[in-house]
């Protein structure tokens, strides 16, 4: 957008006759007395009989006002009558209605330049005894609508005739290019015009320009006029500094938007909700859950109360952290208050309750966003689609692609992805193939999460000759097979006992530079068990350790049971022993990195570990990785004491489980479902009453929302008739709806999964 030379209108002459003189005098009279008998003159009203009222009446507020609003429909309101009301309306300092009418002007008058307005505003100036305002308010006026060449040609025009528009023009000038998404670049433009000026920008100059930039993706200008204007001694503002925390939290760079946050205190500014609304949605991005609790009491202690964008954000981030006890709690709260959850909410909500496996409450949510009015969108349906593919619900998935289709939506590639998914659940892959050809049909191109899957498929029914044709047709179609191709073959191969064949496939892996995961590894390390070649095992085992892969208990156990039948006790207790105190390990690969590792599905390092010893009832050996934690002044975290106290359940030792469960709680730590429910059913078995009733009150204190209450109630009447079979029941169900606090990364392992 290079900055345009004036263009000059040529002039266009002021009349008035006396027959417009009388006129304007008339409707006056009638203005001041009748204004509702104007309408009577409307007809024989001339351009100049308007001008010429309005040079009569300009010093009359409430005159103008009222003729403006009779003549704005009428033709005579011409482009020079506008300008002159738009002179008497700025010196009043009326700019709302001023700027109505200019947009008006802008909008109704043909002129490609905007020079011809400029020349009217010019014409009319000296009999207003007007001011360099009005230029500024039609220049912000054309920027509002847009008309951003059309703007800084009258800001131009305006310098050339010796008028001083302000930084308001440029302001209003330099929005305009950024709300257009117009290159960033003409900003510059017009900012080294506005210096070139001499026209000293202010905070919202700065803010305008920062905004755009931190937008665009250049940060390092933004922060270049971020500090240029306190140089200059302009001080930002909340709005500076919550551009600047938002352009941080959207880059991952959450230290430094708290950084931000806290040096606003210095300059004198208190951050507001949207301040702590971004900061939130930066810590929920990066899955730092726990920090999100510091800012809402922070946020809270300030007298801010949580709006529809902080709980939205807040359910959104535990459902994504995997947390949906968190995410139900804030949701009932939210509903509570009066809120109301959006479709990004719901949709999150959905996916949580479908990667818990609870299908009903995902569909008891879709229901919920109906019943509100909310309309799902593509993910929404996406999401339900292949919550019931993963569980081979193939009717229900198809229904609700019906459904999503009946809405208006096309289904893309991951819902095709979903529904090949639960085609292979369900060992259906010739048909999963056909969807292949249904996406060709559709436009769409099957990506390597399509093949991939299928090839998954046809390896775990031991139809290794179609998986590997897949994966030539998959290349002949320019796909590249990824490190979950790969993996899966030999994971095939391994299973058929064809070790040469996948050592060969993992070979090719590693020459096409794709790295193997724990995955690969522990398929190759259970084949060579299999084939009683531990030394090969252990090899790779150690290998796995080095490339930073870190293994677990699934890889623990395949290793395990292959010392073990070859009588080899003492080694696979060494072995399990052997990440926690084998000096070999890396260096680098620290202790508290090793417990950070843990996550919902797979328990790694230290955790997988202790597991190893629980699952194989060794509880001695994992009482001593337990208090050599303490004596190393590492504090156990959820995901420890959850382990450690089921495995003393399933051992029998229900005081010892009784004792660090009571430990677990003192330190604010949420026992898991599954830990809770091995615990009651372990002290009703062994009579230990008084502890029993202690651990049903505090799982009935935790469960804080509505959808709880039923079961609150029967846990408590079954409870008390020694009904305790029903109380585990109902538990169980409370569990499987998400109901009783789960503690994050303390959750139990699951049987492994594979995701393609």
């Amino acid at each position: 957008m290079p900055l345009l030379k004036p263009q000059i209108h040529h002039s266009i002459p002021f009349l008035s006759s006396p027959t417009d003189a009388l006129l304007a005098d008339k409707a006056l009279t009638l203005l001041k007395r009748h204004p509702y008998h104007l309408n009577s003159l409307s007809s024989h009203f001339t351009p100049d009989a308007a001008s010429c009222l309005l040079l009569k009446s300009q010093h009359d507020q409430t005159l103008t006002l009222k003729f403006i609003n009779w003549a704005q429909p009428y033709p005579f309101f011409d482009p020079r009558s506008k300008c002159i009301a738009l002179h008497i309306l700025t010196r009043f300092k009326l700019y709302k209605p001023a700027q109505t009418l200019a947009q008006d002007l802008a909008m109704s008058t043909t002129d490609d330049t905007g020079s011809f307005v400029f020349q009217c505003l010019k014409e009319t100036y000296h009999f207003c005894n007007s001011s360099s305002a009005v230029f500024d308010l039609v220049v912000k006026s054309y920027s509002h609508l847009n008309f951003t060449d059309k703007a800084l040609n009258i800001v131009n025009l305006a310098k050339f005739n010796g008028f001083m528009p302000g930084v308001l023009s440029y302001n209003a000038i330099i929005d305009s290019v950024i709300r257009c998404q117009k290159p960033i670049r003409f900003a510059e433009e017009v900012y080294g015009e506005m210096i070139a000026s001499g026209v000293s920008l202010n905070v919202y100059s700065y803010n305008i320009l920062i905004r755009g930039f931190v937008r665009a993706g250049n940060l390092k200008m933004g922060l270049r006029f971020f500090k240029e204007m306190e140089g200059n001694g302009c001080l930002p503002n909340v709005v500076t500094y919550n551009t600047m925390i938002d352009a941080y939290c959207k880059l991952n760079r959450i230290d430094e938007a708290f950084s931000l946050l806290r040096s606003m205190g210095s300059k004198g500014l208190e951050p507001n909700l949207i301040t702590y609304n971004m900061v939130i949605n930066g810590l929920c991005r990066e899955g730092r859950m726990k920090e999100t609790s510091e800012i809402l009491a922070e946020m809270r202690q300030k007298g801010y109360v949580p709006d529809e964008v902080t709980y939205n954000t807040l359910v959104n981030g535990y459902c994504k952290d995997g947390n949906f006890h968190q995410a139900l709690v804030l949701h009932a709260e939210m509903v509570r208050n009066g809120l109301s959850p959006n479709v990004v909410t719901y949709t999150s909500l959905i996916n949580g309750m479908c990667k818990a496996g609870n299908l009903n409450r995902a569909m008891e949510f879709f229901d919920q966003m109906h019943v509100r009015g909310l309309h799902p969108n593509e993910r929404t349906y996406t999401t339900l689609i292949n919550g019931f593919a993963q569980q081979g619900f193939l009717n229900e998935a198809y229904r609700v692609l019906n459904e999503m289709i009946r809405s208006g939506f096309t289904p893309s590639i991951v819902t095709y992805n979903a529904l090949i998914k639960g085609h292979c659940v369900l060992g259906r892959t010739e048909e999963a193939v056909g969807l292949l050809q249904d996406m060709v049909g559709k436009g769409l191109s099957p990506d390597v999460v399509s093949y991939s899957t299928i090839i998954a498929g046809f390896s775990c029914n031991q139809e290794l000759e179609r998986a590997f044709q897949m994966k030539l047709e998959m290349v002949e179609k320019g796909v590249l097979p990824d490190a979950i191709t790969y993996s899966s073959l030999i994971q095939g191969l391994c299973e058929q006992r064809k070790l040469t064949e996948a050592c060969d496939l993992f070979q090719e892996m590693l020459t096409m530079r794709l790295p193997p995961d724990e995955f690969t590894y522990t398929s190759l390390i259970n084949a060579y068990c299999e084939e009683g070649d531990l030394k090969k095992a252990l090899h790779l085992h150690d290998e796995m350790i080095q490339k930073g892969f870190l293994p677990d208990i699934v890889t623990y156990n395949v290793l395990i049971n292959g010392l073990n039948k070859q009588a080899r006790t003492k080694e696979a207790k060494r072995l399990l022993l052997k990440l926690f105190y084998d000096e070999s390990i890396p260096s680098e690969v620290t202790y508290n990195t090793l417990i950070e590792n843990c996550c919902n599905i797979e328990f790694k390092s230290v955790v997988a570990l202790m597991k190893g010893f629980c699952m194989k009832g060794l509880m001695d050996e994992a009482d001593r990785v337990f208090e050599s934690m303490i004596e190393r002044n590492h504090k156990p975290n959820e995901a420890v004491y959850n382990v450690i106290i089921h495995g003393h359940c399933r051992g029998g030792n229900v005081q010892k489980a009784y004792k660090l469960y009571r430990e677990m709680v003192h330190f604010g730590f949420v026992p898991h479902t599954v830990t809770i429910i091995a615990l009651v059913k372990s002290l009703f078995s062994e009579g230990m009453n008084e502890e029993l009733n202690q651990v049903v009150e505090n799982i009935l204190r935790s469960c804080k929302l509505t959808d709880a209450e039923l079961a609150k109630v029967l846990v408590e009447i079954n409870h008390k008739e020694g009904n305790m079979d029903v109380v585990f029941n109902v538990l169980t169900e409370m569990a499987k709806d998400g109901l009783i606090p789960s503690g994050g990364i303390g959750n139990p392992p699951n049987p492994r999964e594979r995701s393609v």
